[in-house]
Parts: C-alpha cells; sequence; structure tokens
C-alpha cells in the first residue's frame, strides 16, 4: 500500500509501521474481561478500540488470528497477589458454583458485545481451562533461575530479573521506584521481596477454586495467564498484544518479564493500549464504583443518565475520540453523538437516493485516500469521520440541486462511504436492524407528508401548516426539497 499502517507502541514509546513478522499472519492477543459482574462503558472501549483494529487488518487483506482471553480464576480482590479472588467471592455471596457466576457473565458480556457490533474473536479462551499449561510454564521459569518456591506457592524473583534484563520497560518504572511504592500485604513474608507477583499461590482451606500443582494445591497468579495462552494459540513471538492503558503495570509489565525469563526473547513485537473513558476526570471502574454498566445505558435506568443510548450512540461515542486519548463522560458528549450518529446515517440515506449527473461539480474523489491516511495513522478514527461527514456536506449540496455527480463517482462515492462506515467503524443503522417492523410508520409519515404536499399545490396553507407544526410537536424534522420533502426524528 502507498501508505502503510502505523501504530503507537507503547513499548518504545512512538508511531512504528506495522510489519507482521508472518506476513500476511497477524497474531493478536487482547486483554479480555475478568467476568464477575456486568460490563461497563470502561469494559466497552477496549472492546471497540481492538474491533476496529480486527477490522481494518482484515480489510487490508491481512489473515488475523484475534485471542481475547476471559479471565475467571486467579484475579484476587484487594491485591494481584493477595485477597479473595473476585470471581470466587461472587460465587459465595451469591451460593453459586464459580462457574455458573463465569457462565452467567460471559453471556451477557456476550449479548453486550454483540449489540454494539463487536465482532467475536478467532479463540477466546478461559484461564480455568488451561491450568495444565500454566503450571508447565511456571516450571520452565523455575528451571532458568527467575522464580522460587515458598511455603506452597511460587513468586516471581524481580530483582534477579532485573539484573539480567530490565523490569519496568513497558511502563517507565524503575526497582527502587517499586520497592519503595509496594505496600505490605499480609503473607508477604513468603516474598524474598516485596515486589515479587505471584506465578501459584497455595490456597487457603476456604478458597473454592483450587487445582492440584508440584508445589500445592492452589491457582494460578492473575499475570501468568496470558503470557501461557498467547504462547499457547499465538506461539512465542507475536505480533500485537493490546488493552486498556490501567494494564500497563503491573500485569502487562508482568507478563514481559514471565515471557522473557520463560523463553529467553520478548514475546510480544507491538504493545498497543486504549486510554481511558473517565467521569468528572476519574477513571471509570468497579474499584471506585463510579461505573455505569452497559445495559444501564441501553435502558436508561442509571440515575446520571437523562435518557436511554442505543448500542451505536454508545460506538460512535467512543470512535469519536483517538483510541490514545481520554474520553470524559457526560449526557451532552452522549445526546451530541446521537445526534452526530443520526445525521451520519441520514447522509448515507441520502447518498443511495441521488440522482447521478453527466458529470461532478462535487470533489469525492479523494475520500477514499483521506480515509486509509487517517486509518493507516495509528486507527485515527475522529479523522475519518470528519472526512466522511464532509462527504456528507457534499452528498446534501447535491441532494439540494446545488451540485452534480456523476455516475461514476457516484458509485464510487457509495463503495467508500460504506466501506468505513460500516465495515470498518462497525457501524450500522439500528433504524432498519431493530426487531419492530417500522416500514407501516414510514409511509404513515410519507402518506401524511404527500397530502401535505397537494395541499400546498392548491394552495391551502391551513392544511400544509397544521400537518408541518403537528409532526413537528409530535417530534419530526420537515425539509421541503426541489423533489418533494425529506423527514427524521429529532
Amino acid at each position: 500500500m502507498e501508505h502503510p499502517l502505523y501504530i503507537y507502541n507503547t513499548l518504545t514509546r512512538r508511531k512504528e509501521q506495522f510489519i507482521p513478522l508472518h506476513e500476511p499472519f497477524v497474531g493478536m492477543y487482547v486483554c479480555g474481561p475478568t467476568v464477575y459482574g456486568d460490563a461497563h462503558l470502561g469494559h466497552a472501549r477496549p472492546a471497540i478500540t481492538f474491533d476496529i483494529l480486527f477490522r481494518y487488518l482484515r480489510h487490508l487483506g491481512y489473515k488475523v488470528r484475534y485471542v481475547r482471553n476471559i479471565t475467571d480464576v486467579g484475579h484476587l480482590e484487594h491485591d494481584a497477589d493477595e485477597g479473595e479472588d473476585k470471581v470466587a467471592k461472587k460465587a459465595r455471596l451469591e451460593k453459586l458454583e464459580p462457574m455458573e457466576v463465569v457462565q452467567y457473565y460471559v453471556n451477557r458480556y456476550h449479548k453486550a458485545m454483540e449489540r454494539l457490533n463487536v465482532l467475536p474473536p478467532s479463540i477466546e479462551p478461559f484461564a480455568s481451562g488451561h491450568i495444565i499449561e500454566q503450571i508447565e510454564y511456571i516450571k520452565e521459569i523455575l528451571a532458568h533461575g527467575y522464580a522460587y518456591e515458598s511455603n506452597g506457592s511460587v513468586y516471581f524473583d524481580v530483582p534477579k530479573y532485573n539484573r539480567d534484563f530490565h523490569y519496568g520497560k513497558l511502563s517507565g518504572r524503575n526497582i527502587d521506584e517499586l520497592l519503595s511504592e509496594t505496600r505490605r500485604l499480609d503473607g508477604q513474608q513468603e516474598k524474598h521481596n516485596p515486589a515479587d507477583f505471584a506465578l501459584w499461590k497455595k490456597a487457603a482451606p476456604e478458597h473454592i477454586m483450587h487445582w492440584p500443582s508440584p508445589w500445592s494445591e492452589g491457582f494460578p497468579g492473575w499475570h501468568l495467564e496470558c503470557s501461557t495462552m498467547g504462547q499457547k494459540y499465538l506461539g512465542e513471538t507475536f505480533d500485537i498484544h493490546g488493552g486498556g492503558m490501567d494494564l500497563i503495570f503491573p500485569h502487562h509489565e508482568c507478563e514481559i518479564a514471565q515471557s522473557i525469563a520463560h523463553s529467553g526473547h520478548d514475546a510480544v513485537r507491538y504493545w498497543m493500549h486504549n486510554n481511558m473513558i473517565t467521569i468528572n476526570g476519574q477513571k471509570m471502574g468497579k474499584s471506585l464504583g463510579n461505573f455505569i454498566t452497559l445495559d444501564e445505558f441501553f435502558n436508561g435506568s442509571h440515575k446520571m443518565l437523562s435518557q436511554a443510548y442505543s448500542p451505536m450512540t454508545i460506538r460512535f461515542f467512543i470512535l469519536q475520540a483517538h483510541y490514545g486519548g481520554t474520553v470524559d463522560f457526560s449526557n451532552d458528549a452522549l445526546q451530541a453523538a446521537q445526534k452526530a450518529y443520526e445525521r451520519m446515517l441520514d447522509g448515507w440515506k441520502r447518498l443511495n437516493e441521488l440522482k447521478p449527473a453527466g458529470t461532478s461539480t462535487v470533489n469525492v474523489n479523494d475520500l477514499d485516500r483521506k480515509c486509509h491516511e487517517a486509518m493507516n495513522d495509528d486507527l485515527n478514527t475522529p479523522i475519518v469521520i470528519a472526512h466522511l461527514f464532509d462527504a456528507c456536506r457534499a452528498i446534501n449540496q447535491v441532494n439540494d440541486g446545488k451540485a452534480t455527480i456523476s455516475a461514476q463517482d457516484l458509485e464510487q462515492l457509495k463503495k467508500t462511504f460504506g466501506t468505513f462506515l460500516f465495515d470498518i467503524l462497525g457501524i450500522y443503522d439500528e433504524r432498519e436492524s431493530g426487531s419492530v417492523n417500522l416500514k407501516p410508520y414510514e409511509e404513515a409519515v410519507d402518506l401524511l407528508l404527500e397530502i401535505r404536499k397537494d395541499a400546498k399545490s392548491r394552495k391551502d396553507w391551513a392544511t400544509s401548516d397544521l400537518i408541518r407544526d403537528r409532526l413537528a410537536q409530535i417530534g419530526f424534522d420537515v425539509k421541503d426539497t426541489k423533489d418533494g420533502f425529506e423527514w427524521k426524528v429529532k
């Protein structure tokens, strides 16, 4: 391609040209959810960010194996190494089997992702389904001298690893800072150093999720699952690892250390991280208690929401900002996104109703180039959206009789507009995809406007104005055009 794809590599802190290890094959691993509660807006952003990457890589002709894991064991409540397992705690409180909790929230997560038009990954492995592989992975790290057993648990030896390699190269932290910042927690007397992290934890008697191992009846540490499953499905070296920026430390930093201690080299070539969604400048998340679940957005039931917001409004809201920047939630921002989404779909509808002329007086030939350039510049979706709105302005000019477009340009515009809006940005028209048949409703509005059009032709202004004003009161925006009329819901 004339303009190759560049992505920001968190590890090197610069944009780099993306060149897959085994072109045309791309291996891509993204950290998925921990399934102990409903998905919220903070979960939607990484899902949509890496869905865009998945879609665009396939658009460019790559064959992508997209692995997105499910964390169903080992993610502890208070700290990466201490506290109660989050899934197990939910199961204990609700008197359920842990896998009942997992299945319930996985099903709900999948349903929410489907509504957001997030494509399913190629493989979706569960941490609990890869205990044997994780045990074998730990054995290799122990054999290489970068871990130690302590009272039935196994810990990664961070200072020893740091002497041979560099612990902290992803997050930019150094070992002295880590030692001064690490809190003293129950059980840390097992560690040689407070910065060490668990590869395997011996289960307490009350712990309900545990497996046999050479060291104890226990469970794997949280960081281990991604290193293990990434290697299993993508090989010892693969192209892209993604996730939220909040995972850079400690999760992804520990992954890098584990992989190098296991195999002697980095496993990931490009690290990508989306930024956070905030509320009043604070990260949205369960731990802060300021999150709004996706279902609450969809039905408008949360006290912070003034109305319900559709899945495509949420998706459009997220795509209006670059994935590397923060997005601050507000009702005003969501309402603006809803109006922008509807304007975009109105542009697409008008585009498909345009009649070609002999020549073009609008320039739409460079839309394809501009949109590709924006996507190749680190997936710059807000610029793509801006270019599509520029195209909407040209469409409106033709629709209003102020410009013309040739048949060839019209077909190219339809192809480019549709490809980027639907195939790459993943937007769809919710008004046409719902289970309710809207055709009779639309035909009834058209019939009223035909009656108004006839009244105007007879200079029956009272009837014409009555229909227009009553439709406006109900919530319709009516516009007279050279060929008749247009309408939409406000």
